[in-house]
């Protein structure tokens, strides 16, 4: 489905599944094809799953430098498409930069979601509070060259070296299976390109209070992450009124295929309890 959020500008969105809606908010400069088969077949499994392309990503609008934007006019696309499949409230699960526009929602949409959960990001306030650790420099290295040419075969073996940065140590790194899952994401989009404007889009009016939230909200800990190592997992959930710190062991800034049984258990664990106590 395309969903109009701006003037010439779509998303791409689907729907699998059944149950409760749970929405599934990926990375930046990543397409809804970077979620794990697996991982979408077992949440799909209890609920109804959502998932989209952001702008500039997948079967999405690709026009910034036409129609440039603002990360938090990423998480009004979110609203939009809960509007396009008719969903009132649904679970929304948030990594890296879509834990960032998650707790958007919290803030600024809460009447739109029944539950939370964010890893692999960081806090939207209190970074005064605590000090925290930045990337890893290697990886700051990486991103610097994010728009340079290359051929299909150079941009595929660069992203899984990416990948081999984001993932960690924590478990064995399956070099293979994240090629496999970049022509996945090459073939979703048609594009060989690295997308890459979420890098450039405007960051600024990101600060939020959420210390007054009331809904049901679970911080992943993901100790072998580069991008928001610890203690960023901790510090966001103290932010967060009422948030649960669950840590697996092993995950990195990377959905290992080794730990996504153990990840979807974890989202599914909070998704049946918020379902309980929220209606």
């Amino acid at each position: 489905m395309d969903i109009e959020v701006a003037p010439g500008v779509t998303v791409w969105a689907e729907s699998v599944g059944a149950g409760e809606p749970l929405l599934l908010v990926m990375g930046a400069n990543a397409s809804s094809a970077a979620w794990p088969a697996e991982l979408v077949d077992r949440l799909a499994e209890h609920h109804r799953v959502l998932r989209y392309d952001h702008r500039d990503t997948g079967r999405s609008t690709h026009a910034f430098d036409e129609r440039p934007y603002a990360i938090a006019d990423l998480a009004a696309d979110a609203v939009a498409v809960l509007d396009a499949f008719g969903v009132d409230r649904a679970h929304a699960v948030g990594m890296s930069l879509g834990g960032t526009l998650v707790q958007l929602l919290l803030a600024d949409h809460p009447d739109r979601l029944r539950s939370a959960t964010v890893f692999c990001t960081a806090a939207l306030s209190g970074w005064g509070a605590v000090e925290l650790p930045g990337p890893d420099p290697a990886l700051l290295r990486m991103w610097g060259e994010f728009t340079d040419e290359r051929t299909r075969e150079q941009e595929l073996d660069w992203r899984v070296e990416h990948w081999r940065l984001l993932h960690g140590t924590g478990v064995e790194f399956d070099a293979e299976w994240f090629r496999a899952l970049e022509e996945r994401v090459m073939a979703h989009s048609g594009r060989e390109d690295n997308p890459a404007a979420h890098a450039v889009a405007d960051p600024s009016g990101l600060e939020r209070d959420l210390s007054a939230n009331a809904l049901p909200v679970l911080v992943i800990e993901a100790p072998e992450d580069p991008v928001n190592p610890p203690p960023h997992a901790a510090h966001l959930a103290s932010t967060i009124a009422g948030a649960e710190l669950v840590r697996v062991e092993g995950l990195g800034h990377a959905l290992a295929p080794a730990l996504v049984p153990e990840l979807a258990a974890t989202i599914l664990q909070h998704t049946r309890a918020a379902g309980r106590v929220r209606p």
